[in-house]
């Protein structure tokens, strides 16, 4: 199960985060009327995506002995179409040949952050009495 709990701070939009001992911040650009201290929500999703995609590729190449030095992972989105895309561009970094590249491409796909974006999910949304 996981728990996150968001609370707004003293800024315009800001909000504070925790995860289990953890602390961060979302807000709104100067641009939007927010004070900038932290990523939009929609950075903070990108962030999960990416962080997904490359833990899960770190370990399955650690799982099958491949040499994979480093990920990095790109994210764009592009919302001017008929239907909205995400881009994810990955780096791989080490002694890895082309079919364990693309298996490791195809591998990114499977992660738990990327299967909850591209699934029907049901938001159930409860108003609590403060």
């Amino acid at each position: 199960m996981i728990s996150v709990q968001v609370a707004s701070n003293h800024s315009r939009y800001g909000q504070d985060i925790s995860i289990r001992h953890l602390h961060l911040a979302a807000d709104e650009p100067a641009s939007l009327g927010g004070d900038d201290l932290g990523p939009t929500p929609t950075e903070l999703i990108f962030a999960g995506l990416g962080s997904c995609k490359a833990i899960t590729l770190q370990m399955y190449a650690e799982r099958k002995g491949w040499q994979l030095e480093s990920v990095a992972v790109e994210l764009s989105y592009d919302s001017n179409d008929q239907q909205p895309a995400i881009q994810a561009k990955l780096t791989l970094e080490g002694d890895l040949d082309e079919q364990q590249r693309q298996r490791l491409r195809d591998i990114s796909d499977r992660c738990p952050a990327h299967k909850l974006l591209t699934t029907p999910v049901k938001i159930e949304t409860q108003l609590v009495v403060a």
